[in-house]
Parts: structure tokens; C-alpha cells; sequence
């Protein structure tokens, strides 16, 4: 019998170390291509933008949380500094892992460091199908500012935006 895993249980660290990026993006592309049937411009996305955050990177304006269990990556989540405001990036829970209050956690971590760092406000980009996503955004206070159809990620669907 495998018990299922505890929130005590999971550590989260916000220091990069070799091979992160490459697994964030792996676990990214695994997940919403078995989950969403997303293409393969999806990895390209999540490869340059990770890239994009490592090259921009500010310990005092950027964070990168890593959440791992039995020294296994099992979620992420990305602050990027966009000037006055951040944008919530990278936002990912293994399916084993969800349901235990590691969302919430990860999103409290992202509102105490968006404040510490006096950030006027943050965004994050999502898509129609990331209803469970979506909630957990809307109870941190993010609302729905615009939505546009997409092909971005091999099929069709609604790209949305949110902010805070």
C-alpha cells in the first residue's frame, strides 16, 4: 500500500541548482501533453521563457519555488520581475500531489514575496482548460482581464490572463 503524500512531507527550496530547468520544462511538457494534449511548440515555450528567467535573474525581485518529495521534483512555481509588476509563471503540482494544500502554499509564498518586494500588482497567463488552476488564483485575488483564442500550443484553445 503506498500512502499518499503529506504536505510536511514536501520540501520547497528557491535556489536553482544544475539540471532544474530542464526538469521543470520536462515535467511541464509531460504533464499538459498527456493531461491537455498540448504540441510540441509547447516545450519551446516553456524552454525559452525558463531561460529567459534564468538569464534576467535578480535574487531581490525574481524566486523560483521547487517542490520536491523522496528527492523528486514534484512541482514549481516562477516570480518573474516585469518592472513594476511580476508575472506568475511555471505554476505546476504533479497529479500525486495535488489535493494536499501545496497550491495554496506555493501561492501564499508568491503573495509574501510579491509584497516584500513591493511589486504594484502581478499577472499570470493561463488557459480555458485550467479550471482547478484558475480557482486557486481567483482566491488569492487574481480576476480575468482578457482572453484570447490561441494556437500557440498545437490546438486550439483560449489563452486568459489574470491579474492582481
Amino acid at each position: 500500500m503506498t500512502l499518499s503524500p503529506s504536505l510536511v512531507s514536501i520540501s520547497i527550496r528557491t535556489e536553482l541548482q544544475p539540471d532544474d530547468l530542464r526538469r521543470i520544462t520536462a515535467m511541464h511538457v509531460n504533464l499538459y501533453t498527456r493531461e491537455y494534449h498540448f504540441g510540441p511548440q509547447f516545450e519551446t515555450y516553456v524552454a525559452s521563457g525558463l531561460c529567459e528567467f534564468h538569464e534576467q535573474y535578480n535574487s531581490a525581485r525574481s524566486r523560483i519555488w521547487i517542490c520536491e518529495h523522496d528527492n523528486r521534483m514534484v512541482g514549481s512555481l516562477v516570480l518573474m520581475d516585469r518592472g513594476e509588476v511580476a508575472q506568475l509563471r511555471y505554476f505546476l503540482i504533479e497529479p500525486k500531489y495535488r489535493g494536499i494544500g501545496l497550491g495554496a502554499k506555493l501561492m501564499a509564498l508568491f503573495m509574501d514575496f510579491l509584497q516584500l518586494c513591493g511589486y504594484q500588482g502581478a499577472y499570470l497567463w493561463t488557459t480555458h482548460e485550467l479550471e482547478a488552476a484558475t480557482s486557486l488564483y481567483k482566491r488569492f485575488g487574481f480576476k480575468l482581464t482578457e482572453e484570447k483564442e490561441s494556437t500557440t500550443f498545437g490546438k486550439l484553445l483560449k489563452e486568459q490572463r489574470y491579474d492582481l
